[in-house]
């Protein structure tokens, strides 16, 4: 019997879905709008407190694993199975993460036994709150220099960690969490 994605360690995981960098694609605004809306009209608008769309594929000219990253903040009357049944409905696998429990709940789209198969997406649901990946975008998107020095970081990480996606995440924390700082003072408090 073949194993299902759920029980697969992160070796086989790495394997089946290897880090993959792509130059930006303009494409990649459009397949999250249209998510947006597939994801508004699944949830309903008076559940949802706010879409935005992160990660490398919403920074122009930042090179990036095709993946479009979302994050949906939720009202905090919803409950998490209802969550869980709405989203599977529409494609998406649950993901439990025991380290950040819900209402911190992942799920992706695009991803088989077979690979990758169409368009990935990692949609992280939350209640609403400052989080610290808004900040790390947007300062991407006005210091273009940055991502440019991101973009150079991922593409040396990507030889190293090519089959291990947490070693891959994880050697990017560093940066990530100097940038966020720089952000957050530089911003203040904007979520």
């Amino acid at each position: 019997m073949e194993k299902q994605l759920d029980e697969m360690n992160g070796e086989e995981l790495g394997r089946l879905f290897p880090i993959i960098l792509s130059e930006h694609d303009p494409m990649w605004h459009g397949l999250y709008l249209s998510e947006k809306n597939t994801l508004e009209q699944t949830i309903d608008l008076n559940n949802i407190i706010r879409i935005n769309h992160y990660g490398s594929t919403s920074v122009c000219n930042l090179r990036a694993k095709p993946t479009i990253d979302i994050l949906l903040e939720i009202q905090n009357h919803m409950e998490t199975e209802q969550i869980i049944s709405l989203l599977k409905g529409i494609g998406y696998n649950y993901s439990p993460q025991p380290n950040n429990p819900a209402p911190h709940m992942m799920f992706m789209k695009g991803y088989t036994l077979s690979g990758f198969i169409g368009q990935a997406y990692h949609l992280h649901v939350r209640y609403s709150g400052d989080w610290d990946e808004l900040y790390f975008r947007d300062y991407l998107i006005l210091y273009p220099e940055i991502a440019e020095k991101y973009g150079e970081l991922k593409l040396q990480l990507k030889q190293k960690y090519e089959f291990d996606r947490e070693g891959y995440t994880n050697a990017k924390s560093n940066f990530i969490k100097n940038i966020t700082e720089q952000a957050r003072k530089e911003f203040g408090k904007r979520y």
